[in-house]
């Protein structure tokens, strides 16, 4: 069987696996991007992406207001009973929905010469210094370098024998496009027992609701509606949200056993980026964002790889994995203790009140969960 090479073979076309895509190619090098959907599609996804990420998605030729993203520069916290905090947002975000911003960030990537393949990879071999792959439709492949961007959770998890992949988790994420009346410049994080939810706009005056419980508690009620009427709508700006708005999709999206456990950024000499690497917690707000720097960093690292500027695949894997620690191990380790706290109701109700009284801190921690803008 004759195979095809490449200079970069990604696995995954989300915002990680695409950002990487478009940068590699306009490095000249020859890129496969493989991913087993087809585009457009709606992910479950918070849709806020903070702006740390805006110059480098310039860089890239890629402007998200030119598709309708909402720019968001206020942030609202509400409580399972129904206390508030409002905040100013450091940097400012915006909104654009996965189903807009995946599909004009794939036709960027055609445009600048990424080849695509829509297929599922089902074996990765590192052999004599390079990557053997084959595809679900028996492709058969090979690559100087592969990135992983497969998601939160692949098949593939399970042949690396990844840790993560080992533990039972116990969240579920539900999410839902409605209409109804929503501040344009605003993203609300609404608290109800066990879970929150995140609100924003996105582009088409359309609103983002997507909130993520333990599965356990949602297994005590018969389906989504019954548990949202026990449990979610008791906070009251949730409830008033859903009553006033109209639902745009049949069914609400729905996906089990998200893991934040942590994860290596190097597995089996595969570089990975994104949630494939690692996720913060979703009330933190930029789990987007941080999979889009971490494909800039494997970009920029691979680019002078394959240029001679970094002598081997080792010292790419030990720069990879510094960096990656260096610039997401503190916004890791924020997200976990601001979700442990959140699930202590004591401590929770303690921290609410330390907020309400000083709300100038509410901004510091919002910064300890956000990067700078991203050089370029």
């Amino acid at each position: 069987m004759t195979q095809q090479s490449f200079d970069i073979i990604i696995i995954g076309g989300g915002l990680a696996g695409l950002t990487s895509a478009i940068h590699l190619a306009q490095a000249k090098l020859s890129v496969l991007l493989i991913e087993k959907n087809s585009y457009p599609k709606h992910k479950v996804c918070g849709e806020y992406i903070s702006n740390e990420v805006l110059p480098y998605l310039n860089y890239l030729g890629f402007s998200p207001f030119n598709y309708g993203a909402t720019a968001i520069n206020s942030f609202e916290l509400t409580t399972h009973n129904n206390k508030k905090i409002k905040a100013n947002l450091p940097l400012g975000g915006f909104g654009l929905s996965r189903y807009e911003m995946d599909y004009q960030l794939f036709n960027l990537a055609l445009k600048n010469g990424v080849t695509t393949l829509q297929d599922t990879v089902v074996h990765v071999d590192f052999v004599n210094d390079e990557f053997q792959i084959q595809t679900k439709t028996k492709h058969a492949l090979k690559a100087k370098i592969v990135i992983g961007a497969f998601g939160k959770r692949s098949n593939l998890d399970v042949k690396f024998q990844r840790k993560f992949i080992k533990k039972q988790s116990p969240y579920l994420a539900v999410k839902l496009h409605v209409k109804g009346v929503f501040p344009k410049d605003k993203v609300a994080l609404h608290n109800f027992h066990g879970g929150y939810c995140g609100v924003s706009k996105v582009e088409n005056d359309s609103i983002n609701l997507c909130y993520i419980t333990d599965f356990k508690a949602f297994k005590a009620y018969k389906d989504i509606a019954a548990f949202q009427k026990a449990v979610v709508f008791k906070n009251t700006a949730l409830k008033q949200l859903y009553a006033n708005s109209k639902p745009e999709f049949d069914a609400p999206l729905t996906i089990s056993q998200i893991s934040f456990e942590t994860k290596q950024p190097i597995e089996n000499h595969i570089i990975m980026c994104g949630d494939t690497a690692g996720m913060i917690h979703p009330l933190c707000g930029n789990g987007m964002s941080m999979a889009i720097r971490s494909a800039q960093l494997a970009s920029n690292l691979i680019v002078d790889y394959l240029q001679g500027k970094i002598e081997s695949r080792k010292q790419l894997e030990t720069q990879y994995a510094k960096q990656w620690k260096s610039t997401f191990a503190r916004r890791l380790k924020m997200g976990h203790t601001i979700a442990f706290l959140f699930r202590q109701k004591f401590l929770a109700q303690k921290l609410l009140m330390l907020l309400k009284w000083f709300p100038f801190l509410m901004p510091k921690i919002i910064k300890m969960t956000h990067g700078k803008p991203m050089e370029v």
